[in-house]
């Protein structure tokens, strides 16, 4: 008689999902940032970026704040605290935004701060600007993500390149930018600035400056000049 076919093994279970931590809270400059481990932990260097932002609203047209892909909302909330500016601040995860929110009432509540929970292409209206847009996208290439495993995916996870997100942020930014607005992108590597130049050229920005930072780069966009304009 031959063989009955043999039922396949049940393979090993699948693993839980990890249980949120503890709330915890990290010196961002002088704020006092709280987050867990469902979203990215406020990394120190990134104080440099929102001073630089501020920096560039001090010589930058009047508006307000604009933060793409915020997370616990240090590095919007650090940038409007130095210049003075109202912010809105926008995520897709909703765990982030409520990090966000509790960030900004903790920074004293004074109504200047709106938080969207939102993918980023629906959070604005057409008719909404802003001098200055900070933009925090996740940009470590997917099959580099297990090199990270303190890290949520989401927050980290940029596609195979890094860029996917990125792509998107370079998108809204440029159709929220006041005339002499600026863009200050968060990526991983000088190389990414170099792979993103065509997407940005074709949204009508211009790169002016790359700074490199102990575990990532900023890259500062202005809107192209237009051929033939008069500055007149």
């Amino acid at each position: 008689m031959d063989a009955q076919p043999t039922a396949p093994l049940p393979g090993p279970p699948r693993p839980a999902a990890p249980r949120p931590g503890a709330p915890r809270s990290t010196e961002f400059g002088p704020l006092r940032i709280g987050w867990d481990d469902r979203v990215l932990e406020p990394r120190p260097w990134t104080t440099a970026q929102a001073e630089w932002g501020a920096a560039l609203l001090t010589a930058g047209p009047r508006g307000d704040v604009l933060e793409l892909c915020a997370g616990a909302g240090q590095i919007g909330l650090l940038t409007a605290l130095g210049a003075g500016r109202a912010l809105v601040m926008v995520d897709a995860d909703p765990v982030a935004c409520a990090w966000a929110r509790t960030n900004a009432a903790a920074r004293g509540g004074d109504g200047r701060v709106e938080v969207r929970c939102s993918p980023l292409e629906e959070a604005l209206t057409p008719r909404e600007r802003f001098a200055l847009v900070q933009a925090d996208p996740p940009w470590v290439p997917s099959d580099l993500t297990g090199q990270h495993p303190r890290d949520p995916l989401r927050a980290i996870d940029g596609g195979p390149a890094g860029l996917d997100v990125a792509v998107v942020c370079l998108q809204v930014a440029a159709g929220a930018l006041l005339p002499g607005g600026s863009v200050l992108l968060q990526l991983g590597t000088e190389a990414q600035v170099d792979a993103l130049g065509p997407d940005a050229a074709r949204l009508g920005l211009a790169l002016q400056e790359v700074r490199t930072f102990p575990r990532g780069v900023v890259a500062h966009y202005r809107p192209a000049a237009v051929p033939g304009a008069s500055g007149a």
